[in-house]
């Protein structure tokens, strides 16, 4: 299956007490921002729809939790950065559908 993701690089980290990190990262121009802004709504939509329910504070005993951070910058670029706080399941479950987004 090929992942929907085009304009989002994806990369994971692990982190302290078992929380790995995904960033999720796109700057584009203003026209390629709804198509950025859609991939964003595709990972969170995957993530609620897989873990329903499980979403908030890793560190707290929760599977998953999000940042989205969308800074427009003065020469026209908007950035958009989403992280996801996760758990090792949720991890390898979210890198075998999108980890693999350079063609």
């Amino acid at each position: 299956m090929t992942s929907p993701i085009r304009l989002l690089t994806i990369d994971l980290s692990d982190g302290s007490d078992d929380v790995q990190t995904i960033e999720a990262m796109a700057s584009t121009r203003e026209a390629q921002h709804a198509a950025v802004m859609a991939e964003v709504d595709h990972l969170l939509a995957w993530a609620r729809r897989e873990f329903p329910g499980q979403q908030g504070p890793v560190e707290e005993g929760h599977v998953w939790d999000d940042e989205l951070l969308i800074q427009k910058e003065s020469d026209g670029w908007i950035t958009v950065t989403l992280t996801l706080s996760a758990s090792a399941e949720f991890a390898e479950a979210f890198m075998g559908i999108f980890g693999d987004t350079d063609d």
